[in-house]
């Protein structure tokens, strides 16, 4: 192949077009097109490819293969539906052996038969790896990997209506968290009935400020990652954005938990409405994908006066019923309750052997007792901060 044909392959790009806005390949677009129309620019775009791509390595296949395999593209998405039409596949298979052979190019296959190359540039690699065959075993797992944004990152939070990545996800794990393990064990049971597509219930975690609820939910989407599960945050002022992306979530081929942390409203919150609506669905019914883990402090979520319980509405008890009906839509409710004082020894003895602390039992237990004292009662929290501080040297 010439470079001026694999020029026009490369801009010429259907299913993997986006890939054309990729600064990597982009730059390298522009290289072939110096090699074959500006010789003399030719050694400029060489270096800018160069920059670009050592910032992510040296390897050119690799790369490519990584940006192929990221692509949010319309063959992916069809695969994902089960649609996949005898043209687009026709095409996939084209363009696939095309970026084979594009990811072998080298910086001495370029400079062959130029008057003055740029010897002096130090070049770049590339590996035996076959990107056709790796896109067709990710195709057959994009029920567990994903694809687009969602095969490289497993966290999100919303922002304008749309879904940004964590790109630094909290690693909170699960055996990091001792002495809840029976009320963790319902909602690993409920994520993978959801994992499984059996049926999955909502889920809210209620109970005393520094139990665990949030840092279980995020160990639980670390933990099922690999097996298709996503995590996405809404904040309780973006309730009212999550139709529309719980539309888009439906379509996707993975599992999707919604996480609403610290959640509470008072009686006139237009977001109320609004997160029944999500939890129950519309009128075409919940995403079988997709369920809500819930936070809070509070059992029935809404926050009342005895001014509102003493006040001039006639149906007071219909009002007070449809308040309270707002948990009851969450079809596992789980207490996490403050740690007795046996549960709170516990936790701390395991984090001890965790950080490995040389500390003996007895005296673990004096001084974390006199700590969680002055830190104004039992928590997991609690007994991390004693851990942690002990384990930092620090007098505590």
């Amino acid at each position: 192949m010439t470079f001026e044909e694999m020029k026009q392959r490369l801009e010429g790009l259907v299913i993997f077009r986006e890939l054309l806005e990729d600064p990597v390949v982009s730059a390298f677009c522009a290289m072939l097109e110096a090699r074959c129309r500006n010789q003399t620019a030719f050694t400029g775009c060489c270096a800018e490819f160069e920059a670009r791509l050592f910032r992510y390595g040296e390897d050119w296949s690799a790369y490519l293969r990584n940006a192929v395999m990221e692509s949010e593209n319309v063959c992916i998405q069809g695969y994902a539906a089960g649609a996949v039409t005898p043209v687009l596949e026709r095409c996939l298979a084209k363009e696939l052996a095309f970026l084979d052979q594009l990811a072998q190019v080298r910086l001495p296959d370029l400079m062959a038969g130029l008057e003055h190359a740029p010897l002096f540039l130090e070049g770049w690699t590339v590996s035996d790896d076959s990107i056709a065959g790796d896109y067709r075993r990710r195709m057959q797992e994009v029920g567990t990997k994903g694809y687009g944004v969602f095969a490289r990152y497993h966290m999100f939070t919303v922002e304008n209506g749309r879904l940004v990545p964590v790109k630094h996800p909290d690693p909170q794990r699960l055996e990091e968290l001792p002495g809840y393990e029976q009320e963790r064990q319902k909602i690993i049971a409920n994520t993978k009935a959801l994992l499984e597509g059996r049926p999955a219930n909502n889920v809210l975690l209620y109970g005393d400020a520094g139990t665990g609820k949030s840092s279980t939910i995020k160990a639980i989407a670390n933990a099922f990652a690999g097996e298709g599960l996503r995590l996405v945050e809404v904040k309780k002022n973006q309730l009212y954005q999550l139709p529309d992306l719980m539309d888009t979530l439906a379509a996707n081929p993975l599992k999707f938990v919604l996480f609403i942390d610290d959640l509470s409203f008072t009686a006139n919150d237009d977001q109320f409405a609004a997160l029944k609506a999500i939890l129950e669905g519309s009128v075409g019914g919940r995403a079988k994908n997709i369920a809500v883990y819930a936070t809070s402090n509070r059992r029935h979520l809404i926050k009342e006066t005895l001014t509102d319980r003493s006040g001039d509405d006639i149906h007071e008890s219909d009002t007070r019923q449809e308040l309270m009906s707002l948990s009851a839509r969450f079809g596992l409710t789980i207490t996490f309750a403050s740690p007795d004082k046996d549960r709170y020894l516990y936790i701390v003895d395991e984090l001890a052997r965790q950080y490995a602390l040389p500390l003996e039992e007895r005296e673990l237990h004096i001084r974390s007792e006199a700590f969680a004292l002055r830190a104004g009662g039992r928590s997991a929290r609690v007994a991390k901060q004693f851990v942690e501080l002990c384990k930092a040297g620090v007098p505590c």
